[in-house]
């Protein structure tokens, strides 16, 4: 297991290296650059040659990319913002919190409806709950994200004034934000009508960008629910006369969770990186709305920076999947 995880992690130094390289290069392939989108019409072009002196954009693609690399690697510096002028790491301390918040949330509500869901459409196959389980996950799979955004916000927040339709927090609530993860803040400093706050903030979004991944945890975990309950060890129990609710939790649902684990970590990163439309809707203050300035601003640093440490976390957390399966089937093992 050790020589396994050690070699995983190797592999992050070539899996990093290939995304910087093609990351570079197709930022600065897309039309325009950071000094004629922030100038505007302002763009004059002795201007435009300053801010690209400034930013060395006049050098050559390859020396640009080996001066990075190197900024990067030795000093551990992600670059400038072009657009705020703030350190790339800096920005990443104050947003990637965020998006981790509604990324978790809206798992947690996928995982929390999406496996029971599946479980009990198996155990009722070809019936009412079957097909209708069927049915909602279609359905949640087809719906573009930023119109269940839409809809949620219109209904929860217009229509019935229930929730919160923007930002991560009331603007009249004053605290202090010790690790900018708003939950784990209130708790800390004991603001319990924070906590309450920041939880009626992360409910609509959490429900919009967890409507995906409920619908393919359901459709998962019904198919190998139906598979797993047919095999000869599952037969074997129910003959020693074990009751139901023991053969389905021991020997059923953990077996059938294999699968669902690999999906889960998968979906997880997928929110991680992908909020850009859930956090465009709701104003939310995240990685996603970040990078989507960035693109905006052709604000190269950006770019490079937040997408280079999405990717470092995505293939952590599928290191994480890996690890989890020796604990979810002792039959696992990892060979050196």
């Amino acid at each position: 297991m050790l020589r396994f995880v050690v070699r995983r992690l190797l592999l992050l130094i070539p899996i990093l290296f290939g995304v910087s390289v093609l990351l570079f290069f197709w930022v600065r392939a897309l039309p325009g650059s950071p000094a004629e989108s922030l100038l505007g019409e302002r763009a004059t072009p002795e201007l435009v040659e300053a801010y690209k002196e400034r930013y060395g954009l006049n050098d050559p693609v390859w020396r640009q990319y080996v001066t990075y690399m190197d900024t990067t690697v030795k000093d551990r510096d992600l670059g400038i913002s072009v657009a705020t002028h703030r350190q790339v790491t800096d920005e990443i301390r104050l947003r990637f919190p965020a998006t981790v918040e509604l990324a978790l949330t809206a798992m947690l509500f996928a995982v929390s409806f999406g496996i029971p869901l599946g479980f009990i459409a198996a155990k009722r196959y070809g019936g009412p709950v079957d097909h209708g389980s069927l049915f909602l996950s279609l359905i949640g799979i087809s719906v573009p994200i930023f119109v269940l955004a839409i809809l949620l916000k219109y209904v929860f927040a217009v229509q019935l004034g229930w929730l919160p339709s923007v930002g991560r927090i009331d603007l009249l609530i004053e605290t202090e934000h010790p690790t900018n993860f708003y939950l784990l803040d209130a708790i800390i400093v004991r603001e319990w009508a924070t906590f309450v706050d920041v939880s009626k903030h992360l409910i609509l979004p959490a429900i919009a960008l967890g409507s995906i991944p409920l619908a393919i945890i359901a459709r998962i975990t019904r198919a190998s629910v139906l598979d797993v309950q047919n095999e000869d060890y599952v037969r074997t129990a129910r003959a020693k006369g074990m009751s139901p609710g023991v053969v389905d939790r021991r020997h059923v649902l953990r077996n059938a969770l294999l699968p669902v684990t690999t999906v889960i970590g998968l979906q997880t990163g997928l929110l991680l990186s992908g909020a850009i439309l859930t956090e465009t809707v709701f104003a939310f203050p995240g990685m996603g709305s970040w990078l989507r300035d960035a693109i905006f601003n052709r604000d190269y640093p950006v770019l490079q920076g937040g997408i280079l440490f999405l990717a470092f976390v995505f293939v952590l957390i599928n290191l994480l999947v890996d690890v989890a399966y020796a604990f979810l089937n002792p039959r696992i093992r990892y060979s050196g």
